[in-house]
């Protein structure tokens, strides 16, 4: 088995190629050839199949991809594991022998572990054997590009640490036209000059090695402004004067120094450097963010990078994570560390040549040495770090622009930046995203600060008062200090004075310690729209957030870049990306805190007409959705609240998977019904939570859904919202049926007829009627349901509602179905038929023939019944109603057992149980095991009819009924 990306992209398995069906498997491969035996993200896989647009259905075809890579890897003889799923992505795993990328940099260790020049040369030859061309020249991919670009750059590196080795050796004839190949390669690369001119020079080719001079003069001057460095200068005037020193080693000494450099600058460089400040006393935790910048510090790791950034929001620690690692690291950097901090948050960021000047002083080059131009300095900078092993601290980087002349350019050398925006200009550079700490982590800093005697007095109080400072550490250092200042404080008095949110901020301030502060800092190199729009975010509550509300906030199409210039100012987290591809974001309690001060500056209209833009399109968002749901029971006619639509393009991504989109908002759904509360917009409440209800009942999520109805009923009936309150009423009697509570679903159901009569909303009144006639009906009183489901037909067919008028004739069937007038049911299920047929209403179809199935097979006709069973299934499946489909599986299993034929209908009740049991209909789902059992003890299998019916009888004491329910047609039906 052997996989290759060094070059173009290979994949052969027992001698035979491995077969890729398109472009998007082999992206797939190559992204997870690049990351071997590491996770390699959803987020980056979806990033490495789209370069522009990612449709809503991206993780979805992602998984799709991988599932036909790993058959096409299975049909060459691949192993089952070569390829497993971690939790948020996957990992391929293979042996260094098994990818040449993995060889590659296997040799490239061995070649950093030897001792002599000759051995480790030998090593890079050998790593460089592995390389059949550019890396994944035949993958079209962005980010795929930056990786070949890196891998490529390890390449050339690689190739210049070998021929320098190999020059020092003395065998400067054998380099000298790989030298001159990678001079036309890289015209701006000094050390490949410097060498290509040594070797040209020991090959008696002084005029040659002069050339080599003044064409990269003429290059640099011509096309960059600048001259030659200092270093590679002075070797042109060595070879001017033909220094002796310049002469090949003796016999090609293996002991011989590992480069030709100039004499001068580099001598005074004999103390190393250390620089770093003080390591943080009681640094807790950070296990993990540890691991990872040691993993990307160390050389010799096959992930290393050469430029780490660690970002994160103000106050979570960055500064303390980057020097203590920075320490834990030194020994890996025995030429020193450099320290320097760039004040990137400050009103006046320090200048990149001011630090490059300060740099230089470090590395012995004062006074008139030091150069005048920013160019110069870093080219001086650069020469000065080659060959050498440093690490450079960049503490509080405000933008790439402050960080680039300040890389050093020697592959032996490292950078870790600090910064709260992303700075992803800067090349091979790799992001710790930082957050807050763990609890356990929160708590054991509070502790290590205050002591374990005060805290254990009140473990309460400390856990209160930590979720207060919402585990962010400076808030915690802040909160700390003020106690250990204050010994005679008990942490209730913290608790007290900093958990209203409104003082939080003012207390958690000492000396020059503040979290507003820190927070202001970030603000201060913001724009002005982009505090606006963090003011307005703060607004919308604790919740994490779709990236699409901005547009509605700001009322202006363009968002996304403010809403990227918050998140590269580590303002707004990114948490995730949801089942849909929604990027998920959200504020930290503090930051969110700060957000609803900067908000109170602005006009209260002008905060008003943004909550209302938003929840507009929350609603219409809502809407649109459940009109690609399964048609449900409680779908009214809209309120009079405004609606505000998306872009149709945004709208299909978002709602391609409606009911992915309603679950991934399903906690922002709420919070958009209370905040519509808050904000005092009766109407909007009552339609936000009425306009999930679709949704709800599809899932069974019965206590969002009260949740909801709750509290904008209590709005509504403040305002005097008779309809709103007469729909929410209806909402609650419908769940209240589902819950068996019956007594309480008559009073909502009357009160919502009630306020139906009283608004003239002759619809909601026969829907209210009709449930009502449900809750006779379970209660066995048939003559009253009938009574009940006749009002409510005679009202939908007196107000031309056709659909409603269907619906009811199919309850009334029902109704003379249970009563045993066959004959009758049948009239009325034929004029609910063909009334769906006629209104092309195929859900409404299917919902009939189910329920006519019961008249044919009490007929003794199962053949006709089963009929009409697998039209309405079909038709289910074809719409996604998986809960229509369980109603349907349980009653072809019903038929099936009828007929004694357990083969058949056993397979339909499991199938319909797992759909239960994932809705959470306990009730149907024991149902159906009680049913399977009795097959079972009809087969004469009594250990299997056990178990079934315990299984059965577990469920029924969950939903606290001891017997069997009368499940011939579900409670919710009208």
């Amino acid at each position: 088995m052997r996989f290759g990306v060094l070059g173009p992209l290979h994949a052969r398995i027992t001698g035979r190629e491995v077969r890729l069906d398109g472009p998007r498997q082999a992206k797939m491969l190559a992204a997870l050839l690049v990351d071997a035996n590491n996770v390699v993200p959803m987020e980056r896989l979806v990033a490495v199949m789209w370069d522009e647009r990612t449709p809503a259905t991206a993780v979805r075809q992602v998984q799709d991809a991988l599932s036909g890579l790993r058959r096409n890897l299975a049909a060459c003889g691949a192993p089952g594991s070569l390829i497993s799923t971690r939790r948020g992505g996957y990992q391929i795993n293979l042996a260094p022998d098994q990818l040449d990328l993995l060889e590659f940099d296997h040799e490239r260790r061995l070649a950093e572990r030897h001792q002599s020049s000759a051995e480790t040369a030998l090593a890079l030859r050998r790593a460089l054997a592995c390389w059949r061309g550019g890396a994944l020249v035949d993958v079209s991919s962005r980010v795929l590009e930056f990786d070949a670009a890196r891998l490529n750059e390890r390449r050339a590196a690689t190739h210049k640490r070998c021929l320098s080795l190999e020059l020092d050796l003395g065998r400067h004839r054998e380099v000298v036209e790989e030298l001159t190949a990678l001079s036309r390669e890289h015209p701006y690369d000094e050390h490949v000059a410097e060498h290509l001119m040594v070797a040209l020079y020991r090959c008696r080719r002084q005029g040659e090695a002069l050339q080599v001079y003044e064409r990269l003069r003429r290059t640099l001057a011509g096309e960059l402004g600048v001259d030659p460095t200092p270093l590679i200068q002075a070797l042109h005037r060595r070879i001017l004067v033909a220094d002796p020193a310049l002469a090949a080693p003796a016999n090609g000494s293996a002991d011989a120094p590992e480069g030709p450099g100039p004499a001068g600058a580099e001598s005074d460089l004999a103390l190393p450097v250390r620089q770093l400040p003080l390591d943080v006393p009681d640094f807790v935790g950070r296990a993990d963010a540890l691991a990872e910048v040691a993993g990307l510090l160390d050389g010799s790791a096959p992930n290393r990078a050469p430029v780490v950034v660690v970002v994160g929001g103000p106050g979570v620690g960055k500064s303390c994570l980057a020097t203590h690692a920075a320490r834990l690291a030194s020994a890996a950097f025995p030429d020193g560390q450099l320290y320097l901090n760039l004040a990137g948050t400050s009103d006046e960021p320090r200048d990149p040549a001011l630090m490059l000047a300060e740099a230089l002083g470090a590395l012995s080059i004062v006074g008139s040495a030091i150069p005048n131009g920013l160019s110069e300095r870093a080219a001086l900078y650069r020469s000065l770090l080659a060959d050498r092993r440093m690490l450079v601290v960049l503490d509080d980087a405000g933008h790439a622009d402050q960080v680039l002349p300040l890389l050093p350019g020697a592959d032996g050398c490292a950078v870790l930046v600090t910064s709260r925006t992303l700075l992803t200009q800067l090349p091979g550079v790799r992001h710790l995203d930082l957050d807050v700490l763990s609890p356990a982590e929160a708590r054991e800093l509070f502790i290590g600060i205050v002591g374990r005697r005060r805290v254990d007095r009140e473990p309460a109080e400390a856990d209160a008062i930590l979720a207060c400072c919402g585990n962010l550490p400076l808030a915690i250092r802040i909160a700390s200090a003020k106690l250990t200042g204050r010994p005679a404080w008990s942490l209730r008095v913290l608790r007290e004075r900093i958990e209203d949110e409104s003082r939080r901020l003012a207390e958690l301030r000492i000396g020059n310690l503040s979290v507003r502060a820190s927070v202001e800092l970030s603000l201060r190199l913001l724009p002005a729209d982009a505090v606006r729009a963090l003011g307005l975010l703060g607004l919308l509550g604790a919740h994490t957030l779709p990236g699409w509300v901005l547009g509605p906030l700001l009322d202006r199409p363009d968002a996304e870049e403010v809403l990227d210039t918050l998140v590269d100012a580590s303002l707004v987290r990114l948490t995730a990306t949801d089942a849909v591809g929604q990027p998920r974001y959200r504020l930290h309690d503090l930051i969110r805190t700060c957000a609803v001060e900067v908000a109170a500056e602005l006009p209260e209209a002008d905060r008003r007409d943004a909550m209302v833009r938003v929840l507009s399109a929350w609603l219409d968002l809502a809407g649109r959705g459940t009109e690609r749901l399964p048609a449900g029971l409680l779908v009214g006619e809209p309120g009079s609240a405004s609606r505000r639509s998306l872009p149709d393009p945004v709208v299909e991504r978002l709602l391609a998977d409606p009911v992915g989109w309603f679950d991934a908002e399903r906690e922002t759904l709420l919070g958009a019904v209370k905040l519509a509360v808050d904000w005092g917009l009766d109407e909007l409440a009552w339609e936000l939570a009425a306009g999930t209800v679709t949704y709800y009942d599809h899932r069974c999520l019965y206590q969002d859904w009260e949740h909801g109805h709750r509290l904008a009923l209590a709005a509504a009936g403040t305002a005097g919202n008779g309809r709103g309150a007469s729909v929410l009423l209806r909402g609650l009697g419908q769940l209240q049926i589902y819950r068996d509570e019956f007594d309480e679903a008559t009073r909502s159901l009357e009160s919502s007829v009630e306020l139906c009569r009283d608004g003239g909303d002759k619809r909601g009144e026969a829907l209210s009627v009709a449930m009502l006639g449900t809750v006779s009906r379970v209660r066995g009183r048939y003559a009253e349901a009938a009574e009940r489901v006749e009002q409510a037909l005679a009202i939908a067919v007196g107000e031309g509602d056709r659909h409603l008028e269907a619906q009811l004739s199919c309850s009334m069937a029902v109704m003379r179905l249970m009563q045993g007038d066959l004959d009758e049911a049948e009239s009325w299920f034929g004029d609910a038929l063909r009334q769906a047929r006629a209104l092309d209403d195929g859900h409404r179809v299917a919902v009939v023939l189910r329920r006519v199935s019961r008249l044919h097979d009490q007929r003794g006709d199962s053949d006709q019944a089963l009929d009409c069973l697998w039209q309405a299934l079909a038709t289910f499946e074809e719409l996604a109603d998986e809960r229509c489909a369980a109603y349907t599986l349980l009653e072809v299993g019903r038929v099936y057992a009828g007929q004694y034929d357990r083969e058949r209908a056993v397979p339909a009740l499991e199938r319909a149980a797992d759909l239960f049991h994932r809705h959470g209909d306990r009730q149907d789902e024991s149902a159906c095991w009680q049913l399977i059992g009795d097959l079972d003890a009809a087969a004469g299998d009594p250990g299997s009819a056990r178990r079934n019916h315990e299984r059965a009888r577990r469920l029924w004491q969950t939903i606290g009924d001891q017997h069997q329910p009368n499940t011939l047609e579900p409670p919710s039906s009208p």
